[in-house]
């Protein structure tokens, strides 16, 4: 196994946190109606059915970097896979709403914890002229593990008649033990060696399997952390500015309306006068578009640039969410304007936030806070994915469809000034160069 070969082995190998984040988000819209009827659950308890991993998601990403420091990233990707695993039987053989509660819980524990650990080891063993297409693997695979939820879903609907939401949720465990697995064949991230163990030895040997050229460079850039060490405390002050640019990053991604749009799809089709059968064509085409400008960006946010996939996305947003907004305003919703414009959307967001997130957070703090940092950026992205999911329907219905996709609008324009004024440019350049840069500010 070449260079090349290895560095992306262990890439898709932590990415794969990614495609069980995916699947275990998107797997509950085909079991849902099952576990209503199977125990008789009332609106507030089908509601937490549905949620219940949501919470579990926002904890995990809220405490998922206290392992990463603790454990290092590779254990803290093994015990995410056990997660993922026990999550996966559990709620398949659960015998009651209770048991089901808890172990569909430990799975959002598992996807929060996956959001901070997977994309920053990824970030920690890539080189800098790839990194950026390694990262966004993570999100590759949470769009992939989607569809194949979508896929699964309908498959065993068809074949497994007899308690097939059992099964649903049960095939999950088969991606989980090769999750699992292959954790157990990467190498600690040579930065968390160096820096929490002080292993010197281990952390040259992993950087010189990453890229002989530039490992004894890299080793003495991060070594003089050791020498001259920085506050281990992320709000200590020293590191306002990727704080600044984690938090504002993860705001902007969901205000821009994108998980009202996904879980609401067939509601809005509705709003705009299509009948309850575009349901399956909105989550299919949803989910392919997003697949497909997912790998177009994965492939050009290395060559061109963070900020500039950005820009392009910032200016496609607002344009399309403007055009559903006047939709709404003018009452026209001729044809079938208003999912085309979404599947534009989709595009648009797939190209741009959906791909960079993952990467800039995973990016922007030093590497003595990363973990912590990682843990804020996922944290208000997921804090920020709840508010906007709960309160969309109440907002569409009170407000109505124009003015909530006015405000969608109206944000996406604050996030192209962002863009343009604050967020720097960070392909192909060290992690610790990116630091020097931010100190240096």
């Amino acid at each position: 196994m070449n260079q090349k070969q290895r560095i992306f082995f262990w890439s898709i190998t932590a990415a794969l946190g990614g495609f069980l984040f995916g699947f275990d988000t998107a797997v509950i819209s085909g079991v849902e109606q099952s576990l209503e009827s199977l125990w008789q659950l009332d609106v507030w308890e089908h509601g937490l059915t549905v949620s219940i991993a949501l919470i579990g998601t926002v904890i995990g990403s809220m405490l998922g970097g206290i392992p990463a420091q603790r454990l290092g990233r590779k254990k803290t990707l093994f015990w995410i896979a056990v997660l993922y695993l026990i999550s996966s039987i559990g709620t398949a053989l659960a015998v009651n709403w209770e048991m089901f509660l808890i172990f569909r819980f430990l799975g959002g524990l598992g996807v929060g914890a996956s959001s901070v650990a997977a994309p920053m080891y990824i970030t920690e063993i890539s080189p800098a002229k790839s990194r950026g297409r390694l990262v966004a693997l993570f999100q590759f695979n949470i769009v992939l593990g989607i569809l194949v939820a979508y896929l699964s879903n309908y498959l065993l609907a068809e074949f497994m008649t007899n308690e097939s939401w059992r099964w649903m949720l049960g095939v999950q465990a088969f991606p989980s033990i090769i999750f699992l697995v292959a954790v157990l064949n990467i190498p600690e991230s040579p930065r968390w060696l160096l820096l929490a163990k002080g292993q010197t030895a281990q952390a040259r040997e992993v950087l010189q399997l990453i890229d002989p050229e530039t490992a004894e460079e890299t080793f003495i850039a991060i070594q003089k952390h050791v020498d001259q060490p920085q506050t281990t405390k992320l709000f200590s002050g020293s590191y306002s500015t990727p704080i600044m640019l984690a938090v504002l990053f993860a705001v902007f991604n969901q205000v821009s309306g994108i998980n009202a749009i996904i879980y609401y799809a067939p509601r809005i089709f509705e709003m705009t006068g299509l009948g309850k059968n575009s349901a399956l064509l909105s989550s299919t085409g949803v989910g392919v578009v997003n697949l497909v400008f997912t790998m177009i960006s994965l492939n050009l946010i290395d060559r061109y640039g963070r900020k500039t996939l950005m820009k392009i996305g910032s200016v496609g947003l607002i344009i399309t969410l403007a055009l559903v907004a006047r939709a709404f305003y003018a009452q026209d919703f001729s044809g079938l304007t208003v999912p085309l414009l979404l599947f534009v959307y989709i595009a648009f967001f797939a190209f741009s936030q959906g791909a960079v997130i993952w990467v800039f957070i995973s990016e922007i703090f030093p590497n003595e806070v990363r973990a912590s940092g990682q843990a804020l950026g996922s944290f208000t992205h997921w804090i920020m994915a709840a508010i906007i999911t709960f309160t969309f329907p109440y907002l569409a219905e009170r407000f109505g469809g124009g003015n909530t996709f006015l405000f969608f609008t109206i944000m996406m324009v604050l996030q192209l000034l962002f863009v343009l004024r604050l967020m720097p440019e960070t392909k192909g350049t060290s992690l610790e160069q990116i630091e020097r840069t931010f100190i240096s500010h």
